[in-house]
């Protein structure tokens, strides 16, 4: 691969809902540009981008890959990302390293779900963009009625829609695309070029018009030339259109059937005429010493370079993927890593296409690459010079928000987890791990079901460490109602040595801490030396719970009373008197369970409102506002944790996708009567198994 420097580069994300065909448009470009001498297909495993034996596995991707493509002497990295949504961590990096997206929609299905997200993203960075009708040679494609359906899509988002490509012939007939700019036929792969067909003579001249009028919105000078006029010339049209589409305020839509390569060169070379090189991309910052600094896309500036994303394979080993926002790298160079605080060196630096590397000498602004075997660099990392530090932020990811408990499959797993987790988390920006303090289990927490799948196949296949899943358990927390006492006492005369405890205590809730002990103890009938193991009985027994198994909190504990032996009392018999004093007072102090509620804001198109709501009552959540967002509601409720374990996959079932949702914790309430006996009961029984063993 020749050198390609910084006005020749073109980064852009492919993204869509899943199945409207980003893997073999990006193939077909690959086999259009001369890149490979054969297409690959999705069906059999063999494209460039699903390499991974957990894409084969599925026949979906999993994972962003980087598609470097060579046409009229420029360089243009696809980034093919998944469109399923539990892998939308990958579609936010792929985004945010570009500079332009292509937005592919099915000719059948129009405007999906996983359009609307892919869309959501690329405003938040800001990106221009192509919306690519795809699949055109389907049964029942139908171009005019998905173009119609993008621009009500489009003009909904405040941007205005225009044709750039119309589709000669449709179905299984469509045999190429005509280019509006160039008032041009392209046959078949779009080599070869015609002239227009007769029967789309007069809705090409319609839609050049429409072109012409939008290109000279784009400056001043051709709105002039344009009404004196009445046209532009094809190079003053391409300058127009490209300044509205890199302003964003008009989206140029395209035709295409990547499964036969129809289109794909054409729409190359709207990509390099009309989507931005680094130098024209969105502005990027990075945080200096002494605040904010622009970055500039040139080689001869500090270098600042983001790392978007890390995989580990047992074989390659770790692979770390980067794009060059200011300055640029030398292969067997240094780099200083500002987030660790390390020095790297790039040894290996290559271009990755799929999983094929192209070795190189250096990377110039604004170009993607990657280098093997760092120590310490992870995902969301910046490289820059040690004398001139700079940190890119990285982008948001939504929170996770699908929960699961892990366990190690067998004792040797055990040892490994913890690490084995965390290298997944480091790769996966949307993937978190933590040890419940109250449930004492180990929580992994994904985007939804199929992303935690993937996780732990990966752990398995990738670390070799088995895992294995289950429904976490919920934090609840064991309180107190009112004022009881309890008193016990502890005698064991049976050989040996004896030992003799008695004592007497009051309870009561209290809620200015967790726990409050003291005594009122007057007379000699109980030495203040055995109130320690007292309290220390009662604290582990309200960590482990007195009556459910969760852990007590806001309780004040009185000793006013006891009785003690002179020979046989022991610091042991005290403690065992402790407890079961404190269980009998918690029986009477009208004892309750507390369940965490969240705070959950819940986005729906209007339509599902009200299936959304009647959902939420359900389960148990109390609804404490709405706000209208153009087309959805926000709802905000008070939902129990309990009832949220699987609300990921079911608000996207309810919605039809459409839905999502944020939630964080709000506060500890008591769990209903009705709900809280089952609970009791599973703990009494599991403490019997226990005692029986």
């Amino acid at each position: 691969m020749k050198e390609y420097t910084t006005e020749f580069l073109r980064n852009v994300a492919l993204v869509s809902h899943g199945g409207a065909g980003k893997t073999m448009l990006a193939e077909a470009f690959l086999h259009v540009s001369g890149a490979t001498t054969r297409l690959g297909k999705v069906d059999d495993g063999t494209t460039a981008s699903d390499y991974d034996d957990e894409e084969h596995r599925r026949n979906i991707s999993i994972y962003t890959s980087v598609i470097p493509i060579e046409h009229r002497d420029h360089k243009i990295n696809i980034l093919d990302a998944p469109g399923y949504t539990d892998f939308v961590g990958e579609m936010i990096s792929a985004l945010s390293v570009a500079d332009g997206a292509v937005i592919l929609v099915d000719a059948v299905a129009g405007i999906e779900v996983g359009t609307e997200l892919a869309w959501r993203y690329a405003d938040q960075f800001n990106l221009p963009r192509f919306m690519v009708i795809n699949k055109m040679d389907r049964d029942n494609a139908d171009f005019e009625k998905i173009y119609a359906q993008i621009e009500e899509f489009v003009r909904a988002h405040g941007k205005r829609a225009i044709k750039v490509h119309l589709p000669i012939g449709e179905k299984h007939n469509f045999k190429g695309v005509v280019d509006i700019i160039g008032m041009k036929s392209y046959l078949g792969d779009g080599k070869t070029t015609a002239d227009i067909p007769d029967d789309l003579k007069e809705a090409a001249d319609k839609a050049h018009f429409d072109l012409v009028e939008a290109a000279a919105e784009g400056e001043d000078e051709l709105m002039e030339k344009y009404l004196e006029n009445g046209s532009l010339t094809d190079d003053e049209m391409v300058r127009g259109l490209e300044d509205v589409v890199y302003a964003g305020s008009f989206v140029p839509v395209f035709c295409a059937a990547g499964g036969h390569e129809i289109g794909a060169v054409a729409l190359l070379n709207d990509i390099i005429d009309l989507l931005p090189s680094p130098l024209n991309g969105p502005k990027r910052v990075a945080q200096g010493k002494d605040g904010e600094e622009k970055l500039k896309p040139s080689d001869t500036e500090p270098l600042a370079a983001y790392v978007w994303k890390t995989t580990a394979d047992p074989f390659v080993g770790k692979m770390t993927y980067f794009r060059v926002v200011s300055g640029s790298i030398q292969a067997d160079g240094h780099v200083w890593n500002q987030n660790k605080g390390a020095d790297e060196r790039m040894a290996g630096l290559h271009f990755q296409r799929g999983k094929e590397a192209i070795p190189t000498k250096v990377v110039h602004a604004g170009d993607i690459a990657a280098v093997s075997k760092l120590n310490a660099t992870s995902t969301g990392d910046t490289f820059c010079e040690k004398g001139h530090p700079l940190t890119i932020e990285q982008p948001k990811f939504p929170a996770a928000l699908y929960r699961v408990a892990i366990s190690p499959k067998t004792q040797a797993d055990a040892a490994k987890i913890s690490s084995t987790l965390t290298r997944l988390c480091e790769e996966d920006m949307t993937l978190t791990w933590q040890n419940d303090n109250t449930t004492h289990e180990t929580v992994l927490q994904g985007m939804g079901d199929q992303h935690i799948d993937v996780a732990v196949h990966r752990a398995q296949t990738k670390f070799q460490v088995g895992i294995v899943t289950h429904e976490p358990k919920v934090p609840y927390r064991e309180g107190i109602t009112r004022k009881a006492s309890g008193q016990y006492r502890h005698k064991k005369q049976s050989g040996g040595a004896g030992q003799f405890g008695e004592v007497h205590l009051r309870i009561e809730p209290y809620m200015e801490g967790d726990f409050d002990f003291t005594d009122a103890l007057v007379g000699m009938n109980l030495s203040r030396s055995y109130l320690p193991p007292i309290e220390k009985s009662i604290r582990a027994t309200m960590e482990k719970g007195a009556f459910a198994g969760y852990p007590m909190s806001n309780v004040r504990v009185t000793v006013y009373d006891g009785k003690e032996h002179e020979v046989d009392s022991k610091p042991v018999a005290f403690e065992i008197a402790g407890r079961e004093a404190f269980k009998l007072a918690v029986l009477e102090a009208g004892p309750v369970l507390f369940e965490p509620i969240m705070n959950v804001r819940i986005t729906t198109p209007d339509a599902h409102m009200g299936d959304v709501m009647s959902d939420l009552n359900a389960r148990r959540g109390r609804v404490q506002g709405t706000d209208a967002e153009h087309g959805s509601t926000v709802i905000v409720a008070h939902v129990p944790m309990a009832e949220m374990l699987k609300y990921t996959t079911q608000i996207r079932s309810i919605t039809g996708g459409r839905g999502y949702f944020t939630m964080e914790f709000d506060h500890y309430d008591t769990v209903p009567t009705h709900i809280a006996g089952p609970i009791i009961e599973a703990h009494k029984k599991e403490m019997e198994a226990k005692k029986e063993e």
